[in-house]
């Protein structure tokens, strides 16, 4: 006898809900609208964020979340045996919680694995998911031209499924007190506008040349004023020191210095952002703040400033690779300054308007 059919799944009530995108920072935030969606469409559900470690405390506080589960995305580095058992007790704690809908949006297979270790009846995930993920998901989501959708839109088809697609796609983020205080410490006292700068990224593909920084920001400054604020992790502090030795005018090296909360708060006060393809860019558009971005090796139209005009592509014929590594760079070389400037500028004498119409 067949078993019974199961209903639709946007006729489906979980009662305990969670959503696994473990990581990259930009990814974390392309999701947000997807939180937002959820809780609205259920309003009565215990909400979950499965994410890594690093991550978490960019979404501890969320008014839509209820809990923020963190998964140490080391734990493969380690002696096998301490990676198994560490596994085993995580996918335990996944269990415990007895979730009902799973939604996978990492969909690769480790992230598959965490959906079915749940143990949950409707386990969620995308077509376009790879590594094999979609073996763990009891319902695989259609996504047509998944090369030309943009990752906010892609991971909205999984609300779509669930019948709360009609929503407005809202990215709403924990402020703390303390962190706000911090950035206002920060930055008191350097002249405006406050010009964020990224000069990092993870990818060597994706990091525009220090020289193309410190040429743009130099022409920015000479007719605006303000601070070039650099922002990123350590590992940029090299880089961001450069750039700063080539301005003539005021900059603020906190490269190293922010946790999440407070990358946040000193991204809210931005006058303007200017920065790679990287997690901080992608906050900043969340947080509302007008930015500017080359984009050698990556395309606007699937992992651009969603909603904003600011990414300036290369037009090599590889753009668009999605190459971590390359030995030729030439969008390095084609993407100058120069066709930065034109957005930078109408973007810095929007906020001169402002500023003197206030």
């Amino acid at each position: 006898m067949a078993g019974k059919k199961p209903v639709p799944l946007n006729e489906y009530r979980p009662r305990r809900i969670a959503l696994i995108k473990p990581s990259a920072l930009g990814d974390v935030i392309h999701t947000l609208p997807v939180l937002g969606a959820l809780r609205r469409r259920y309003p009565q559900a215990h909400l979950t964020w499965v994410v890594n470690r690093n991550y978490a405390d960019l979404l501890r506080g969320h008014p839509d979340l209820d809990q923020v589960l963190p998964f140490d995305r080391h734990a493969p580095q380690k002696e096998w045996l301490e990676a198994a058992l560490g596994y085993g007790q995580f996918f335990r704690q996944l269990r415990r919680q007895k979730f009902d809908l799973v939604i996978d949006l990492q969909g690769l297979f480790r992230s598959g694995l965490m959906t079915v270790a749940t143990g949950a009846a409707r386990r969620v995930g995308l077509q376009s998911a790879r590594e094999g993920a979609t073996w763990f998901y009891t319902d695989l989501i259609s996504v047509p031209d998944p090369e030309k959708l943009h990752a906010v839109d892609r991971y909205w088809l999984a609300i779509e499924a669930l019948g709360g697609g009609a929503q407005p796609k809202e990215f709403r983020l924990p402020r703390s007190e303390t962190s706000d205080q911090w950035a206002h410490e920060m930055l008191a006292g350097n002249p405006r506008p406050w010009l964020m700068v990224g000069v990092g990224a993870r990818w060597m593909t994706k990091r525009w040349p220090a020289e193309h920084f410190a040429t743009l920001l130099r022409k920015a400054q000479e007719r605006f004023g303000g601070t070039a604020v650099f922002v990123g992790g350590r590992d940029e502090t090299s880089t961001a020191r450069l750039v700063a030795r080539r301005l003539h005018g005021h900059s603020v090296d906190l490269t190293g210095q922010t946790s999440l909360p407070q990358l946040t708060a000193v991204l809210a006060t931005a006058d303007a952002m200017l920065a790679n393809d990287t997690g901080p860019l992608h906050l900043a558009t969340a947080l509302g703040r007008p930015v500017v971005a080359p984009y050698t090796c990556t395309k606007v139209q699937r992992t651009g400033p969603y909603g904003s005009d600011g990414g300036v592509e290369s037009r090599i014929w590889c753009q668009g690779s999605y190459l971590k590594r390359c030995g030729r760079l030439e969008c390095m070389t084609e993407l100058t300054p120069f066709r930065l400037w034109p957005v930078l500028h109408e973007v810095l004498q929007a906020w001169e308007i402002r500023r003197q119409s206030a």
